[in-house]
């Protein structure tokens, strides 16, 4: 690339798919010998990502006054209007049309189509992520849920499966590439190949991904996977958690609530009893599974019993990554419409619910302390453990390898250790 034609800066706000999307961007637009634009990939979950994605824009045209901003996501999807009446924004482009180099830097103030038209993903491969070591792959998009706090399936449209082939193709390209560790991802990956009839009324066509990916690429170390709907998995996902030493026993589950009422009123899938089943079978596949889960704090209608019900199961699941959100209600969704917890009632929610994911982290941590775990290298002095966890080692080993290291204590961030052998099998 000519110093004439300087990279575009990508600001990603969001979810995974968002990072992986604008690393697909990157890579369109470096291939077409970018202009100097800054482009805002942006989030729509809540009113308040919206909020910044207007300060960032705002930001970053004080920052650089001659910048061309491009503003995309899901955010830019939902009310393109809006965010090319701001004086600040040049060109306004939907999420069906910002992986090509040709439209997003196209002309004129509006690109967006109707997503619920949509019905095929992307096709493109990606050489490796820039800066990682951990590398996403996305194998669906949309979503045909209709949860009433969630604005999402009007950002992405339709579930549609990635075609199998195109997968495995991509992971790969980015094993060769040198990466050891590949995450699985998209707006709802457990839904994956409803569209193509590889899944029943409970069951999952991840599973054929996970099979196959795995098959396609056998010097893959680490296959992860984002987050799950929990009424997704089905009997073959258990079998495969208990079979496939590669499929990482980390799982990160989309809860939102642990209450029954709570989940009925969100229109959840799932009840309290499936997430209870959910978790015991997981632990009897692989003892070592460790959780995520994504919650919603202060939902509407939510009583203080509802939440007491909530915090204690997720006590009782002692789930270890927690992401927990106060509710923010999103204009367009039917639970903006419904009675509001007050703001610092949500807020005091979400911190009890964080503490109790601290505590449950913290308990698994000293759990790996005198052990030896395999480490994949993020940083010269930095890296992850197979269950996620952060160390901090005293050596340092090449980003991207895997080496096994003796887990001697505990700090602020997470584990400390030594290298223990040159490298891992």
């Amino acid at each position: 690339m000519s110093a004439s034609h300087p990279s575009p800066e990508i600001i990603t706000l969001g979810c995974r798919l968002n990072t992986l999307e604008s690393e697909v961007m990157r890579d369109e637009l470096t291939k077409a010998g970018v202009c100097d634009a800054i482009i805002i990939n942006t989030c729509a979950v809540t009113s308040e990502a919206e909020r910044q994605a207007r300060q960032t824009i705002r930001r970053l045209k004080r920052e650089r006054p001659d910048a061309r901003i491009i503003v995309t996501g899901c955010a830019a999807q939902l009310d393109p209007a809006k965010f090319a009446a701001m004086a600040e924004v040049d060109r306004v482009v939907g999420n069906a049309e910002k992986l090509s180099a040709e439209t997003l830097l196209g002309e004129g103030d509006i690109l967006v189509s109707d997503i619920h038209q949509v019905r095929e993903t992307a096709g493109h491969l990606v050489s490796g992520l820039e800066g990682r070591t951990r590398a996403f792959v996305m194998v669906q998009q949309g979503c045909d849920n209709s949860c009433t706090f969630c604005i999402i399936p009007a950002a992405r449209g339709p579930n549609r499966a990635a075609p199998l082939d195109q997968i495995t193709r991509q992971v790969a390209k980015l094993v060769a590439t040198g990466h050891n560790e590949v995450v699985l991802t998209g707006v709802d990956i457990a839904a994956y190949g409803a569209d193509l009839g590889l899944c029943g009324e409970d069951g999952t066509g991840l599973t054929t991904v996970i099979r196959e990916v795995l098959a396609a690429a056998p010097q893959l170390k680490r296959l992860r996977l984002s987050s799950l709907d929990p009424a997704r998995l089905d009997d073959d996902f258990f079998h495969l958690l208990a079979d496939e030493p590669r499929l990482m026993a980390h799982l990160h589950l989309s809860l939102q609530a642990a209450d029954d009422m709570v989940l009925t009123r969100m229109k959840r899938r799932h009840r309290v009893t499936d997430i209870n089943a959910l978790v015991e079978r997981a632990r009897a596949a692989r003892p070592d599974v460790v959780f995520g889960a994504d919650l919603i704090a202060g939902f509407p209608t939510e009583t203080d019993d509802m939440f007491a019900t909530t915090l204690a199961n997720i006590n009782m699941w002692n789930l270890q990554y927690l992401h927990v959100f106060p509710y923010s209600a999103r204009p367009g969704t039917s639970a903006a419409r419904m009675p509001q917890v007050p703001g610092d009632v949500a807020k005091v929610r979400a911190k009890q619910l964080r503490g109790a994911g601290d505590a449950a982290l913290a308990r698994h941590l000293q759990d790996l302390v005198g052990t030896v775990q395999p480490v994949l290298l993020e940083k010269p002095n930095f890296g992850r453990t197979e269950s996620f966890a952060e160390v901090t080692i005293v050596d340092d080993a090449e980003p991207g390898t895997i080496v096994n290291v003796r887990l001697t204590g505990t700090d602020a961030v997470g584990l400390t250790g030594e290298r223990f052998l040159e490298a891992a099998e």
